[in-house]
């Protein structure tokens, strides 16, 4: 019976220490997830400025017809 009990306690004790690394990734992925996530949003809007910059410049002449 001790040895069931301390076999136990080590798988125990084993599934508590694989379940706060898993708990250390998931927040180091979010975090991760979260900075990309404003690096897209800061690209999307350089992106947005500078085709509002060329689009000011480019002449009713030179622009692609809406089927191009």
């Amino acid at each position: 019976m001790k040895n069931l009990i301390k076999k136990l306690e080590e798988q125990i004790a084993f599934l508590q220490h694989e379940s706060l690394q898993m708990s250390e990734e998931l927040y180091s992925q979010q975090k991760e997830i979260k900075n990309l996530k404003k690096e897209i949003s800061n690209f999307k809007q350089r992106i947005d400025d500078l085709d509002d910059g060329i689009g000011s410049t480019v002449s009713k002449e030179d622009e692609k017809p809406p089927h191009y």
